[in-house]
Protein backbone atom coordinates (compact mmCIF):
# COMPACT_ATOMS: atom_id res chain seq x y z
CA UNK A 1 0.00 0.00 0.00
CA UNK A 2 1.50 3.65 -1.17
CA UNK A 3 0.51 5.93 1.64
CA UNK A 4 1.55 9.65 1.07
CA UNK A 5 2.77 10.66 5.02
CA UNK A 6 -0.10 12.38 5.91
CA UNK A 7 -2.26 9.13 4.70
CA UNK A 8 -0.24 6.89 6.56
CA UNK A 9 -0.33 9.25 9.76
CA UNK A 10 -4.68 8.95 9.37
CA UNK A 11 -4.40 5.67 8.88
CA UNK A 12 -2.17 5.13 12.39
CA UNK A 13 -5.07 7.38 14.57
CA UNK A 14 -7.86 5.48 12.85
CA UNK A 15 -6.17 1.65 13.85
CA UNK A 16 -5.51 3.15 16.99
CA UNK A 17 -8.65 4.46 18.08
CA UNK A 18 -10.47 1.09 16.40
CA UNK A 19 -7.98 -0.42 19.66
CA UNK A 20 -9.60 1.53 22.02
CA UNK A 21 -13.15 0.48 20.30
CA UNK A 22 -12.30 -3.01 20.42
CA UNK A 23 -11.50 -3.10 23.88
CA UNK A 24 -14.48 -1.55 25.15
CA UNK A 25 -16.26 -4.58 22.90
CA UNK A 26 -13.79 -7.16 24.82
CA UNK A 27 -14.36 -5.45 28.43
CA UNK A 28 -18.40 -6.10 27.69
CA UNK A 29 -18.05 -9.69 26.31
CA UNK A 30 -15.67 -10.14 29.70
CA UNK A 31 -17.90 -9.36 31.92
CA UNK A 32 -20.85 -11.23 30.65
CA UNK A 33 -18.28 -14.36 30.76
CA UNK A 34 -18.90 -14.78 26.63
CA UNK A 35 -15.13 -16.19 26.40
CA UNK A 36 -15.30 -17.07 22.71
CA UNK A 37 -16.64 -13.21 22.06
CA UNK A 38 -13.84 -11.92 24.43
CA UNK A 39 -11.05 -13.76 23.14
CA UNK A 40 -12.20 -12.76 19.55
CA UNK A 41 -12.11 -8.62 20.33
CA UNK A 42 -8.69 -9.00 22.69
CA UNK A 43 -6.99 -10.49 20.14
CA UNK A 44 -8.19 -8.12 17.27
CA UNK A 45 -7.30 -5.09 19.54
CA UNK A 46 -3.81 -6.31 19.34
CA UNK A 47 -4.26 -7.30 15.62
CA UNK A 48 -5.00 -3.52 15.21
CA UNK A 49 -2.76 -2.08 17.47
CA UNK A 50 0.11 -4.27 15.36
CA UNK A 51 -1.85 -2.77 12.70
CA UNK A 52 -1.07 0.43 13.46
CA UNK A 53 2.83 -0.42 14.10
CA UNK A 54 3.15 -1.83 10.81
CA UNK A 55 1.48 0.95 8.86
CA UNK A 56 3.44 3.72 10.97
CA UNK A 57 6.81 2.12 10.18
CA UNK A 58 6.01 1.65 6.25
CA UNK A 59 5.31 -2.00 6.62
CA UNK A 60 1.91 -3.35 4.84
CA UNK A 61 -0.69 -5.22 7.21
CA UNK A 62 -1.75 -8.13 4.87
CA UNK A 63 -3.17 -11.38 6.01
CA UNK A 64 -3.91 -11.77 9.87
CA UNK A 65 -0.77 -14.30 9.86
CA UNK A 66 0.96 -11.93 7.58
CA UNK A 67 0.78 -9.57 10.98
CA UNK A 68 1.69 -11.67 12.97
CA UNK A 69 4.69 -13.01 10.50
CA UNK A 70 5.92 -9.40 10.27
CA UNK A 71 5.44 -8.74 13.93
CA UNK A 72 8.07 -11.75 14.59
CA UNK A 73 10.25 -10.35 11.87
CA UNK A 74 10.43 -6.34 12.34
CA UNK A 75 9.76 -6.20 16.05
CA UNK A 76 10.86 -9.75 18.08
CA UNK A 77 13.48 -10.49 15.98
CA UNK A 78 14.99 -6.64 16.37
CA UNK A 79 14.52 -7.02 20.16
CA UNK A 80 11.65 -4.19 20.39
CA UNK A 81 9.62 -6.45 21.43
CA UNK A 82 10.41 -10.09 23.30
CA UNK A 83 9.91 -13.64 22.24
CA UNK A 84 6.93 -14.03 24.86
CA UNK A 85 5.40 -10.98 23.24
CA UNK A 86 5.37 -12.44 19.80
CA UNK A 87 4.19 -15.82 20.96
CA UNK A 88 1.32 -13.78 23.27
CA UNK A 89 -0.06 -12.69 19.44
CA UNK A 90 0.14 -15.82 17.91
CA UNK A 91 -1.54 -17.93 20.69
CA UNK A 92 -4.34 -15.25 20.81
CA UNK A 93 -4.11 -15.24 17.07
CA UNK A 94 -4.74 -19.20 16.93
CA UNK A 95 -7.25 -19.06 20.09
CA UNK A 96 -9.56 -16.60 18.16
CA UNK A 97 -9.39 -18.63 14.73
CA UNK A 98 -10.46 -21.84 17.34
CA UNK A 99 -13.29 -19.81 19.13
CA UNK A 100 -14.65 -18.30 15.44
CA UNK A 101 -14.13 -21.18 13.05
CA UNK A 102 -14.14 -24.64 15.08
CA UNK A 103 -17.69 -25.37 15.94
CA UNK A 104 -15.97 -28.58 18.15
CA UNK A 105 -13.77 -25.94 20.84
CA UNK A 106 -15.39 -23.21 22.95
CA UNK A 107 -13.04 -21.29 24.87
CA UNK A 108 -12.62 -21.18 28.37
CA UNK A 109 -12.58 -18.46 30.56
CA UNK A 110 -9.31 -19.78 31.85
CA UNK A 111 -8.07 -20.24 28.06
CA UNK A 112 -7.80 -16.80 27.97
CA UNK A 113 -8.20 -15.20 31.63
CA UNK A 114 -3.84 -15.25 32.17
CA UNK A 115 -3.63 -13.55 28.22
CA UNK A 116 -5.42 -10.43 29.65
CA UNK A 117 -3.04 -8.49 31.35
CA UNK A 118 -0.32 -9.49 29.28
CA UNK A 119 -1.62 -8.39 26.17
CA UNK A 120 -3.44 -5.24 27.00
CA UNK A 121 0.45 -4.36 28.46
CA UNK A 122 1.91 -5.49 25.07
CA UNK A 123 -0.87 -2.61 23.17
CA UNK A 124 0.35 -0.62 25.59
CA UNK A 125 3.95 -0.68 24.67
CA UNK A 126 2.61 -0.72 21.12
CA UNK A 127 1.27 2.42 21.86
CA UNK A 128 4.61 4.13 23.18
CA UNK A 129 6.38 2.64 20.79
CA UNK A 130 4.53 4.74 17.91
CA UNK A 131 4.10 7.60 19.81
CA UNK A 132 8.20 8.14 19.81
Amino acid sequence: MSLKEEERQVMVILELEKVDKTLIQFKVQQQAQLWDMAANRLYYALFHAVSALLINDHHEVGTHKGAVNKFSLYYVKAGIFTKEEGKLYSQLQQLREDGDYNCSMDVEQEDIVGKIEPTLNLIEKIKAYIRK
